[in-house]
């Protein structure tokens, strides 16, 4: 029996462009600034696990690897940009998603030299496609990749080779027949991917990516507001009391018309998600079974999988257009709007028979106020209000896979735990997260999965650990399985490796 192979899984790098210091706005994106890269650290990550395996690896590269969706810079040459993506990025047709590839790729070349290196020595690498670089899906972007790791481009649709060192996956990847491998976005109605078989849409006569609604909040608010890290949902989504204090401290001097910025961006992404999404697909029926077919192969499962697994995936978000303005709060714009107008009419029409001062709709604006208040008090966020890995899902990828182990990724949040009949990781994330503006206080630390071989290589177990490249001992285990999930399954603690 050939021996399992030893499989490591990362997620939520977020590699995009380097954002140079602005003195006039200090602290702006500085989390994206180049002192906080975790190139190196990956580089050491890869050395590491060569030691500790004892064969060939498998790295599984598990979705947002890449973040298109923050890259800013547009091309100086002649080329036509929109005045919307002069303030807030490039779309997602194909050329611009070159251009921001180009410019990860040139912002990153110690991790493309250390990954390219891992490869020519005999390792494989996955590219599993998440939410923040669903522009991956491009074919001339992934030979883009290839190119920058100098490494051989991946076989073309019908000629799927299963030696092959670099493979793209649509969304999802089977590891050792045991393990499935998803960045989990597919499971998030704000992230969820359409169609991910077919992800293209013709918008102005041009074929672009389909970008899900919570990819364009970032794109066209988050890329506004410099001041809020989008690796943790925590800095971005708080209550209306922690935003008022988070203006007056850092945005009040720098970004006085927040609430301008905020609200233009906000129904920019209405619009543009509920136009994008309600678009058929760009799909060419002669080509319908060999997609299929191809991306079975290069997920190592078959075809049947592909489209019974194409089902699972949650409806999304802008299926309900009011789900969606209420995440961007525009439901408490608009009722707010709706309470001083109806403020206004009352001393207005008190006028007509009792002429009093312009001041008194005060009034009736703190008695509309009160409903007002009640209601967008009750109104909590949706972002991973659900966990992305049910009990009945579970069933369904394990009768449809015959996997025991799932591993995700999307929610930077890493955790080890049973779900159903399969064991769930989450591999967390290695971005550039922190509490506060400065860049003083790290959120959360770099994790990882790691499958190995057991019982002679038979079968395999996982193992949640934690990745602290600057430690004499870096490597930790959070939590692991103490059998096989072919058997009834155990967690443990674990200690450093």
């Amino acid at each position: 029996m050939e021996a399992k192979p030893h499989t490591f899984v990362v997620s939520d790098l977020h590699l995009t462009e380097a954002e140079e210091p602005d003195p006039a706005r200090p602290l702006w994106m500085a989390y994206k600034r180049r002192e906080f890269f975790i190139d190196e650290d990956f580089a050491r990550f890869l050395d590491h696990i060569e030691e500790k395996a004892d064969g060939p690896i498998e790295l599984i590269l598990n979705g947002d690897i890449f973040d298109f969706d923050s890259v800013t810079t547009v091309p100086s040459e002649d080329r036509h940009v929109e005045w919307l993506e002069q303030a807030r990025g490039l779309g997602s047709e194909e050329w611009k998603s070159q251009f921001k590839m180009k410019v990860i790729i040139d912002d990153h070349p110690r991790w493309f030299e250390a990954l390219g290196a891992f490869i020519a020595r005999g390792h494989r690498a996955v590219f599993v496609v998440g939410n923040h670089d669903v522009e991956v899906y491009w074919p001339s972007v992934q030979r883009m990749i290839c190119d920058a790791l100098g490494a051989a481009v991946p076989s073309s649709i019908g000629e799927e080779d299963d030696d092959e060192p670099i493979v793209f996956c649509n969304w999802f990847y089977l590891s050792g027949e045991d393990t499935y491998v998803s960045h989990g976005h597919q499971y998030d109605p704000n992230c969820v991917v359409r169609d991910p078989i077919d992800p293209l849409v013709e918008v102005n006569g041009q074929p672009r990516v389909r970008i899900p609604f919570g990819d364009l909040a970032a794109r066209y608010m988050l890329n506004g507001m410099g001041y809020f890290n989008p690796h943790q949902s925590e800095n971005y989504i708080m209550s209306a009391t922690a935003y008022v204090r988070f203006f007056f401290r850092y945005m009040l001097r720098t970004q006085p018309l927040l609430i301008w910025t905020w609200l233009w961006g906000a129904y920019v992404t209405l619009w543009i998600s509920l136009r994008t999404h309600w678009l058929p697909a760009m799909r060419d029926p002669m080509l319908v079974d060999d997609k299929v077919r191809s991306i079975a192969a290069r997920a190592q499962a078959t075809p049947s999988m592909v489209r019974k697994l194409n089902v699972l995936h949650v409806p999304s978000a802008t299926n309900n257009p009011f789900r969606i303005a209420r995440e961007l709060w525009l439901d408490r714009a608009f009722f707010l709007l709706v309470a001083l107008f109806l403020a206004w009419q009352v001393v207005l029409h008190i006028n007509i028979a009792l002429p009093i001062s312009p001041l008194w709709v005060f009034v009736p604006a703190l008695i509309f106020m009160l409903p007002y208040a009640a209601y967008a008090s009750s109104v909590r966020a949706t972002v991973f209000e659900t966990p992305l890995l049910t009990p009945t899902l579970a069933e369904l990828i394990y009768k449809i896979t015959g996997a025991r182990r799932v591993v995700f990724g999307h929610t930077h949040d890493p955790k080890c735990e049973q779900v159903g009949p399969v064991t769930l990781y989450n591999g967390g994330f290695w971005s550039q997260a922190f509490a506060d503006p400065e860049c003083t206080a790290r959120l959360g630390e770099q994790t990882f999965v790691w499958i190995r071989p057991s019982n002679g290589g038979s079968d395999r177990v996982g193992e949640l650990c934690e990745w602290k490249a600057a430690e004499e001992t870096p490597m930790r285990s959070i939590c692991a399985e103490t059998q096989s999930p072919l058997a009834e399954v155990g967690l443990r603690a674990g200690a450093g490796a």
